[in-house]
């Protein structure tokens, strides 16, 4: 591989020009052959076994350039840009641009990390809010021991009233036919849940257990099957059962059975106590926040897209592993909430552009400040993943490179440096 030039043709955008001598492709064809003429015949010879010259003569010179140069070119270009030294953020846009006996030519079109820069990273002002926890927040949170402690009580006396849950048989029909998916039997639904179309659980209300009857309802323009968009159904109805939630009274036995606590008065004190530490905890996350978002600010360079992309990229990876250990798959995600892939890449857009721009402006101030992280801080931080994971240090090493992590050392040093310089009001 011999690199002929190096273009900057555009912002952030290099492109590289490179050759692959004769002497190197040439083995890269003759490993082609190899690897391909078992599937080869030609008369008078058996399969595998016809000679590389006759098949070139066969089916043309460069019957094995394509395979030669897909094998070679990804090293080639990786050689390439280190020889460059360029810093990459995307794959490069590789272009054949001449392939023969003399060898290959290429130019690879790379995409590099952005030059930035920033300043007046220090002393940034921000107010620290707490909001107060008030009796009413607190009797709120105790009300839900008594939720968690409801049962549901069979009703017998009187008709469906909203907040009741009913159980019943349904089976829909369009234009006299039933249609698929709109039959069910025991199904208990909560009335005033929404989660039948509107006006179906409105008209639910006021009949009684046993009582057989008809909905008459209108499918949404916007329902995802499509042959009942717009479409107006009846629902054939068998109401089974009524029942509705018994709520307990918060009383000192309610707290004794059910906490660590004698009396209310101790389990609301508790109650409070937690709340206003989770508002401490929110007040520095806030702060933490504002701190970021004015270094986002103060953050100057053009960004290539590429970055924003590929960390959108990284989040969709995360939801789907998220979302793995539950036996869903991204599109099954998308087919329940009514997504797209577009949508949710665009509602992931903001936050990945404030990531990547955090990123670089830690970076940055890691560079300035001159941080230079430590054998035994970068041991720490290998230490620390290896227990996050529950993986042997070694291992950790032999997946993550000393630079990387190191660099994310500094980005966190960076972090603490412009957080202990703050002020905070």
């Amino acid at each position: 591989m011999s690199l002929k030039a190096v273009n900057n043709v555009e912002t952030n955008k290099v492109e590289l020009e490179i050759e692959i001598s004769a002497e190197d492709f040439e083995a890269a064809v003759q490993a082609a052959y190899l690897k391909q003429r078992k599937n080869i015949a030609l008369p008078g010879f058996r399969k595998g076994k016809a000679p590389r010259k006759l098949i070139e003569r066969e089916y043309g010179e460069g019957v094995f350039y394509e395979d030669a140069v897909n094998a070679i070119a990804p090293k080639a270009v990786d050689d390439a840009v280190k020889e460059a030294k360029l810093d990459l953020v995307a794959r490069p846009d590789v272009e054949v641009t001449a392939v023969g006996k003399e060898g290959v030519s290429l130019k690879a079109k790379c995409v590099v990390k952005p030059e930035v820069s920033i300043s007046d990273y220090k002393g940034i002002e921000v107010e620290r809010v707490i909001d107060a926890v008030t009796d009413e927040d607190v009797d709120k949170r105790a009300a839900q021991l008594c939720e968690k402690n409801a049962r549901m009580v069979t009703v017998d006396d009187r008709a469906v009233q909203s907040g009741d849950t009913v159980t019943i048989d349904f089976k829909g029909f369009k234009d006299d036919v039933a249609f698929e998916g709109g039959e069910a039997e025991d199904f208990d639904l909560e009335i005033g849940s929404g989660a039948f179309i509107p006006g179906f659980e409105d008209q639910i209300i006021g009949h009684t257990t046993g009582e057989d009857f008809d909905i008459n309802v209108t499918f949404p323009e916007e329902y995802q099957v499509e042959d009942l968009k717009g479409a107006a159904a009846v629902f054939k109805i068998k109401l089974k059962e009524i029942k509705y939630k018994e709520v307990p009274e918060l009383d000192d036995d309610l707290v004794k059975d059910s906490t660590e606590f004698d009396t209310v008065d101790e389990y609301k004190a508790d109650i409070r106590k937690n709340m206003e530490e989770a508002a401490e905890k929110a007040a520095d996350n806030d702060v933490e926040s504002k701190i970021f978002d004015a270094v986002v600010s103060k953050l100057e360079g053009e960004i290539p897209q590429e970055m924003y992309d590929n960390r959108i990229n990284e989040m969709l990876q995360e939801l789907s592993g998220r979302l793995a250990p539950q036996g869903i798959t991204l599109q099954q995600y998308f087919q329940y909430t009514g997504q797209s892939l577009e949508t949710v890449k665009k509602m992931y857009e903001e936050q990945a552009k404030k990531q990547v721009d955090l990123r670089l402006a830690l970076e940055k101030i890691a560079e300035l400040e001159n941080i230079e992280p430590s054998a035994d801080d970068i041991d720490a931080e290998y230490k620390r993943i290896a227990d996050t994971y529950s993986m042997e240090m070694d291992q950790v090493k032999n997946v993550l490179p000393e630079d990387g992590v190191k660099l994310d050392v500094a980005v966190s040093k960076a972090v603490e440096l412009i957080k202990d310089a703050a002020v905070i009001k």
